[in-house]
């Protein structure tokens, strides 16, 4: 990255973060996976850092991101989607909060780059899965809801199984959100999708970006991506609105963190394009200020 002039600031401070050279991703994808968007800032930083991203030398060749939080904390707005897409992401997942702005019932059938959970009732508007051309090659998403601490939903695991049985026909590398509260349920999730050999998994929801990143048999694997929002936050929220809800158990409307200092938590996954195994995965750990 070049350095900024004397009296700016570098826009973004990278952690974690080391690429590969483009000679070592012969039949390779770069896959980043970013946790969980909050509201209007967190928007623009995954802007400019995907930007950033794409113009290295050994740009990624697919960015997804968890949406469901990007439209002001709760659901996305189709101006937003929009935004969103004009950024040069190939695919949204999302989770339980899709539905929080009701103009998503007016877009979602249009939306070709956006997933809602695959274990909602068969009815529900969208669809639980996509299969994005990548070059010569093709990459499946799965998004997936869990039950424990969570809104009632549909047994996930059978309705998964058949879908990556279905998907492994059109393509090896298939990457699964699951947007769930509970650790162990996510790990129990992940080995049973490694087994059915799933190329990355990547959980979501919570907010907080685990330190455990592993492949498990060829299936890169992290309990959560984090977020993307403001840092002096309850994950993404005013402190002083969570403190009252908490402390009190009384019903008091969230609102947004108003700080200008924004963290953006993601995932690079390498996958082998001819077999899906993962190859590696590494953290993001990203900070901007815009005060």
């Amino acid at each position: 990255m070049k350095s900024e002039k004397k009296g700016h600031k570098n826009p973004f401070k990278f952690t974690f973060h080391v690429s590969l050279s483009k000679e070592t991703m012969t039949k390779q994808l770069k896959i980043v996976f970013f946790g969980d968007i909050v509201g209007k800032l967190g928007r623009k930083a995954i802007g400019e850092c995907l930007k950033e991203l794409r113009a290295q030398d050994d740009a990624p060749d697919f960015a997804i991101a968890n949406v469901e939080n990007a439209s002001h904390g709760f659901g996305l707005t189709e101006k937003n989607y929009n935004e969103l897409s004009n950024y040069g992401f190939e695919c949204f997942t999302s989770g339980n909060h899709i539905w929080d702005k009701k103009d998503i019932f007016n877009y979602i059938a249009d939306a070709d780059k956006l997933i809602r959970p695959i274990n909602y009732p068969k009815k529900t508007k969208g669809v639980g899965s996509r299969v994005f051309e990548v070059g010569e090659h093709k990459i499946a998403v799965i998004n997936a809801l869990g039950r424990v601490f969570m809104h009632p939903s549909d047994s996930p695991w059978e309705i998964v199984k058949k879908e990556i049985k279905k998907l492994k026909k059109i393509t090896p590398n298939i990457l699964i959100d699951f947007h769930a509260e509970a650790t162990a349920e996510k790990i129990c999730f992940a080995r049973f999708c490694s087994e059915l050999g799933v190329s990355a998994f990547f959980g979501t929801h919570t907010h907080v970006q685990t330190s455990d990143e592993k492949i498990i048999n060829d299936m890169a694997y992290i309990t959560d991506a984090g977020f993307c929002g403001v840092i002096d936050s309850v994950i993404g929220m005013d402190y002083k609105t969570s403190l009252k809800r908490l402390a009190t158990g009384l019903p008091e409307k969230y609102a947004m963190a108003t700080s200008k200092k924004v963290q953006i938590n993601a995932v690079e996954v390498i996958i082998d394009a001819e077999t899906g195994k993962a190859i590696e995965i590494k953290r993001i750990l990203l900070e901007k200020d815009y005060t």
